[in-house]
């Protein structure tokens, strides 16, 4: 552990702002933030937290560099980020292995994660050459009309723990590229990782001169997170995390007249119809349901089950769940790790709870584990239990590894359930009937941001815009064009005649 931290310029305690430089980290005195592996309640590090004053250096530095950055060429700005993605391959392993120290998850989804980033920085190399505008008919003679991107400002992007990294790259890279410097307040759950990443860039950052092009603050949220929401400098805020979180900031940066990219809460449901091939779902489901501990904003919460399949894919799904294994994320074989904290596993056993009190039964798992050697850590069995959509608990995200069954009689009805919650982030459905799958991409079928085929909810592209509607808060993030939210657009027209025609005919003649 000792080893990974020093590779990451990582030391037993870590000052918590820095405007992204070698040179820009700040001597922070606020209160000490201590970090807990979740593998086995150790401690890795302490950071010393920033204070509002020291917000307001490093947010003075985030504006400064704004002012220098968004003049320079696009392409140009392509190049920092390239080299961004090089530095990001040289410390894969190491970085990676942070991520399951500090955040629990196992092996292949740490390094899954930084190669998103390395994969994020590619995408926004290509995209530093394609920052397109339209050119549109004027109806006015000798008139050019047309439209441009323009950088839109520094940026502020709040991340959660269960991708402590990846998510500022979505937001950071893209940004950088479009002309936008970054201010980053991660979960203080995980700051290490965000440190470390700081760490890896700064050279980069040095060589181009660019103090206050990545910044990042960790704080509490009176001293940190409330200020940047509200701060008329930032004229986007991106966040990810809970939906009450997201109505806080959404209310906060609208008053101001500010964007916003929320990113919340998801309450993800895979179809299975009569038709599917099951070996196919069952895989999906499992990862889906259980993959990070269910700690995913796309994990599938919900398995809706024809009648005629329930029963069997229902024993069939809790037979492959015994063969998961739960324990140490840095052991080979391991498939599922910790939660994050004892919070978060106690609000797992209140839904169970919460559940069997409307009515519901568990199927399989949902109990407390003990890890020889770890026992300080926070591990859970995976969960599969049955009820029904109305329930509240249904309704609601429980981020664990929680799964409910709910059977349904139609394909129309299964959409209707898999609709029937607030949240709308990720869908999917497992047939082979072209009608069923043509229903559900169709505009009477799923109404999530997400909707995939024979795919499960979890594990999307960075090619694809990733994010979802109604209590999901309705942002876009990484692929697509997902880029134009850090960019302002203007359409612009151009006289190149000695006549000032006006449009819709309107005359408006004066003798001069």
């Amino acid at each position: 552990m000792k080893k990974i931290l020093e590779s990451l310029g990582l030391s037993e305690v870590n000052n918590g702002a820095t405007s992204g430089s070698s040179r820009g980290w700040i001597k922070t005195t606020g209160s000490e933030l201590v970090c807990h592996s979740p593998i086995d309640g150790s401690v890795l590090a302490t950071v010393r937290q920033a204070t509002a004053e020291e917000y307001e250096i490093v947010a003075a530095r985030c504006w400064e560099a704004f002012l220098k950055w968004r003049t320079m060429p696009a392409p140009k700005r392509g190049l920092l980020v390239r080299e961004i993605g090089e530095a990001l391959r040289e410390k894969k392993k190491e970085l990676a292995a942070l991520v399951t120290l500090e955040a629990g998850k196992i092996v292949s989804e740490g390094a899954g994660e930084v190669q998103e980033m390395i994969d994020m920085a590619d995408f926004a190399v290509g995209l530093s050459r394609q920052l397109y505008g339209l050119t549109m008919a004027s109806e006015r003679p000798n008139h050019r009309m047309f439209e441009q991107w323009l950088p839109l400002g520094p940026v502020g992007v709040i991340s959660s723990f269960n991708f402590p990294v990846s998510v500022w790259s979505w937001n950071a890279l893209l940004a950088a590229v479009c002309g936008d410097s970054v201010l980053w307040k991660p979960s203080s759950r995980t700051p290490l990782t965000a440190i470390a990443v700081q760490n890896i860039i700064a050279p980069i950052v040095d060589k181009y001169d660019m103090d206050g092009l990545f910044s990042m603050v960790i704080g509490k949220r009176g001293d940190v997170g409330n200020r940047l929401g509200a701060d008329k400098r930032f004229p986007l805020i991106s966040a990810t995390g809970s939906t009450k979180m997201g109505q806080e900031v959404g209310c906060v940066v609208a008053n101001r007249f500010g964007r916003s990219i929320l990113e919340l809460g998801g309450n993800n449901a895979i179809t299975v119809s009569e038709t599917a091939d099951v070996q196919l779902a069952l895989r999906a489901v499992l990862f889906g349901a259980f993959g990070t501990a269910g700690q995913r904003c796309t994990t599938t919460r919900r398995l809706l089950l024809p009648k005629k399949l329930k029963e069997t894919f229902a024993s069939s799904l809790v037979a492959a769940c015994r063969q998961i294994k739960v324990g140490d994320p840095r052991l080979e074989g391991t498939l599922m790790g910790p939660m994050i904290d004892e919070g978060a596993v106690q609000d797992m056993m209140d839904s169970i709870e919460e559940l069997k009190k409307q009515g519901g039964r568990v199927l399989y798992g949902g109990e407390r584990v003990t890890v020889k050697g770890l026992e300080g850590g926070h591990y859970v069995t995976p969960c599969i239990a049955e009820g029904k959509n109305e329930f509240p608990v249904v309704q609601k995200e429980t981020f664990a590894p929680l799964l409910y069954i709910i059977e349904y009689d139609s394909i129309e009805e299964a959409i209707a359930l898999q609709n029937g919650v607030p949240q709308g982030l990720s869908s999917a459905v497992f047939t082979t009937d072209l009608r069923e799958m043509e229903l559900f991409l169709s505009p009477a079928g799923s109404d999530c941001g997400i909707a995939n085929v024979n795919i499960g909810t979890s594990g999307a592209e960075i090619g694809g815009a990733f994010g979802g509607d109604k209590e999901t808060g309705g942002g876009r993030e990484s692929g697509s064009d997902a880029w134009k939210y850090y960019m302002r657009r203007q359409t612009c027209t151009v006289n190149g005649g000695r006549d000032l025609p006006l449009a819709q005919g309107v005359n408006f003649k004066i003798d001069l």
